[in-house]
């Protein structure tokens, strides 16, 4: 069995120790699904004896209406072929009956770009986030016409654009005709002056960037907070499966991410996990030296390790975010005041996107 990326085994582990035992039993088996060259890893943990292994036409579907796989595997893994679209989802079950449902995180689109399913990870009391319900990504302008199909066959009913008036503007997305969710945006023109002040103040470091990604976190919960607001309410009144996405997927949609997972219940840790993968699913094009761009020459004359603190992720930079809610009163005054969550909102949101107990 081929192993798993570092970022999936590390979420395997912590989806299976997130919690306490769920109602039903059962709450640390947890299972992982990583797709490559045509086959699907599968990697699991809290399953007792022979597995086997069936694939579902859909993340709730009942058993009997999936295919078998595998019959009886031994171990924690098994590796099946299973074709990328449509989407498939997997049922595992072990020889005392316990069931356990997966999915793979990172959507397999041919122009898709640090596109994820929040699904499956797991709350205080090991209830999982219901998959395919809740998507985040970077820019969808490489999407192919194939993958608008596959994502319109998925349900996507709303879209939650992040980005700028600019980057809207440079990167605009066309859904095709018959797929097209509603798409949510606001034009405002992004602050870069925490990055730019970098150039003004000596040599550019790893250091100075971190700490710059910093500033710009402590500040996003709120100024992003009614961008945020309008995600929850959308998702309250039930306008999903539901994605979401900036340019890059990783700090617009990020924080965002980690707000809707620690909303439904998910260890802050859990969310920390997710936001961390970034690192690995976000691939971005180098900046070019030339061009009309300033940003672009701005960001290539950086040197590489300050660059790689710019475009990749951080735990202080989320860490930041959460520091300053809790400056300003704490997480159940922001989700009250900032993203307008009454308790029943909270209340609807958790019975919306968390799945059943493990069986």
């Amino acid at each position: 069995m081929r192993p798993l990326p570092p970022g999936l085994a590390l979420i395997a582990a912590m989806a299976a120790t997130a919690g306490a035992v769920a109602r039903e039993a059962s709450a640390d088996a947890a299972a992982v699904a990583a797709r490559s060259n045509g086959t699907v890893s599968l990697s699991w943990t809290g399953l007792s004896g022979p597995v086997d292994i069936w694939q579902l036409p859909s993340a709730d579907a009942p058993r009997a209406s999936g295919r078998k796989l595998l019959s009886g595997s031994v171990g924690n893994g098994a590796t099946v072929p299973v074709a990328a679209w449509p989407r498939p989802y997997f049922l595992l079950r072990d020889s005392k009956g316990r069931e356990v449902r997966t999915a793979e995180r990172v959507l397999p689109l041919d122009g898709g770009s640090n596109f994820r399913d929040l699904g499956g990870y797991r709350t205080e009391d090991g209830t999982p986030v219901a998959w395919g319900k809740l998507y985040r990504s970077a820019v969808m302008s490489g999407l192919t016409p194939d993958d608008f199909q596959r994502l319109g066959a998925l349900g996507i009913e709303t879209v939650c654009d992040f980005r700028s008036t600019d980057e809207r503007q440079r990167d605009p997305v066309t859904w095709p005709a018959g797929v097209q969710p509603t798409v949510l945006a606001t034009d405002y023109g992004l602050d870069m002056g925490a990055i730019a002040t970098l150039f003004r103040s000596g040599p550019v470091t790893a250091e100075k960037t971190k700490a710059a990604m910093e500033g710009f976190y402590a500040e996003m919960p709120f100024t992003f907070a009614d961008q945020y607001a309008r995600m929850m309410r959308q998702l309250v009144d039930g306008k999903a499966p539901l994605a979401f996405n900036c340019s890059a997927g990783k700090d617009r949609t990020g924080l965002a991410a980690a707000l809707l997972l620690t909303t439904l219940g998910v260890p802050y840790e859990t969310a920390v996990s997710d936001y961390l993968l970034s690192n690995e699913t976000y691939r971005p094009k180098p900046p070019v030296a030339g061009g009309d761009d300033p940003t672009a020459r701005m960001f290539a004359s950086m040197p590489k390790d300050a660059l790689q603190a710019l475009m990749g992720v951080d735990r202080r930079y989320l860490d930041a975010s959460y520091k300053a809610i809790e400056a300003r009163g704490g997480m159940d005054r922001y989700l009250a005041e900032q993203l307008k969550l009454s308790p029943s909102d909270l209340d609807e949101l958790r019975r919306r996107y968390l799945g059943p107990a493990p069986r």
